[in-house]
């Protein structure tokens, strides 16, 4: 009997689980459709922004091509972009093991690596690392984007970035995010963000593309470009906000398969045990009534 009541407060524990993993994977479905809608809505927009991006600063002047100058790589910054919660598979930690790797290996040597992140698990991973920073005016406590997404938020995390970035506190600054792709997949991404990338140039059809400018080239090349940068930003972080809601749905949809297995293992080795108890009750009373004849 012992045994039968031990299984029983596990069909009733792991049918409590079921129904939490149940509605946090209804919870995600939902939060997923919204994020979903906002990053399908901005992907055009930022593909074809960029490609000009990057054709206005291949053409433009060295005084106003701020952002595209490469220079020595002496000080890179690395922006880990996360979550605030798990139970969302290996979404945080494949994150955390791409920026770990590349500082490590491709930036290894005489270059001096910094992390900053916008999510708590990639947060509570870095600021033990050595590649924790202390005492820069970048921002703090970028957990906090998630609880208020929109456009103006990360544009001031951006133009923070920028302003470092031509102070010459960082020589480049990288992207490492989950892109999503769809509900059950997503891309993990290392995008450099600063300096800009040139145009990628066919060697059998040089084409360059040709604008024309208006009011001037010097205020459109100023104002497009921080905010090409603002929206890159922007879009990465929604990205990775889709892909984690995905990410969570998946996982919650196969714990719930899980447990719902287990509870049918669990309901067939009751009934056994429970079946066993009841033939040995009656061998026990036909022993007992052969005795009482004996």
């Amino acid at each position: 009997m012992a045994n039968l009541k031990e299984v029983r407060n596990r069909i009733t524990s792991v049918s409590s689980t079921q129904q939490i993993t149940n509605a946090m994977k209804m919870v995600s479905a939902a939060k997923l459709r919204k994020a979903q809608n906002a990053v399908i809505a901005l992907r055009p927009y930022a593909d074809k922004l960029h490609d000009i991006l990057k054709d206005l600063c291949a053409v433009a002047d060295p005084s106003q091509a701020a952002f595209s100058t490469q220079r020595d790589m002496k000080n890179v910054l690395i922006i880990a972009i996360t979550s605030n919660r798990g139970l969302c598979g290996p979404f945080n930690s494949n994150v955390i093991k791409l920026v770990t790797k590349e500082a490590n290996e491709k930036y290894k040597g005489h270059h001096k690596v910094s992390v900053i992140s916008i999510g708590k698990k990639a947060d509570e991973h870095f600021k033990k690392s050595e590649w924790n920073i202390f005492g820069s005016n970048l921002p703090r406590r970028l957990h906090r984007l998630y609880d208020n997404l929109t456009f103006e938020n990360v544009s001031s995390i951006a133009t923070n970035l920028m302003e470092n970035y031509l102070s010459g506190d960082f020589d480049r600054v990288v992207l490492v995010y989950n892109r999503f792709k769809n509900a059950s997949v997503q891309i993990l991404t290392s995008e450099q963000f600063l300096p800009v990338l040139p145009p990628e140039v066919d060697e059998e059809n040089k084409l360059t593309t040709d604008y024309i400018f208006e009011p001037t080239k010097e205020e459109i090349v100023e104002e497009l470009i921080p905010r090409s940068l603002k929206i890159q930003l922007y879009r990465a972080v929604l990205e990775s906000y889709a892909a984690e809601h995905g990410a969570r749905m998946t996982a919650m949809h196969k714990a719930t398969d899980n447990a719902t297995e287990m509870l049918r293992d669990l309901r067939i080795k009751y009934n056994k045990a429970r079946q066993a108890a009841i033939t040995n009750e009656i061998i026990e009373i036909v022993g007992g009534a052969e005795a009482l004849k004996g």
